[in-house]
């Protein structure tokens, strides 16, 4: 792995998941290198449910691949900080 592809999956990873912490309603009290380390992980198990679906890799931008890969953030983030706030109130 280049240092280019790990400053690029970085960055995916911050704008899927910061896009995942939108779609959930409420305020999650989450760091944000948790919020990107939930993204990063969305994002790549998007991307492979969109293989499996056959939705990627298409010619243009991959729209279907794109809201797979944040609604899998969004669930990512939901399930971060239920677990979060259970264990704080503990």
């Amino acid at each position: 792995m280049s240092p280019a592809s790990v400053i690029g999956a970085i960055v995916i990873g911050a704008i899927i998941g910061v896009l995942g912490r939108l779609v959930v309603p409420g305020r999650q009290k989450m760091p944000i290198w948790l919020t990107v380390l939930v993204g990063i992980v969305a994002a790549l198990i998007g991307t492979a449910i969109a293989r499996a679906l056959g939705v990627a890799d298409t010619a243009r931008i991959d729209w279907l691949e794109l809201l797979i890969q944040v609604l899998v953030a969004a669930l990512g983030v939901a399930l971060v900080s239920t677990v979060g706030r259970r264990s704080a109130s503990s």
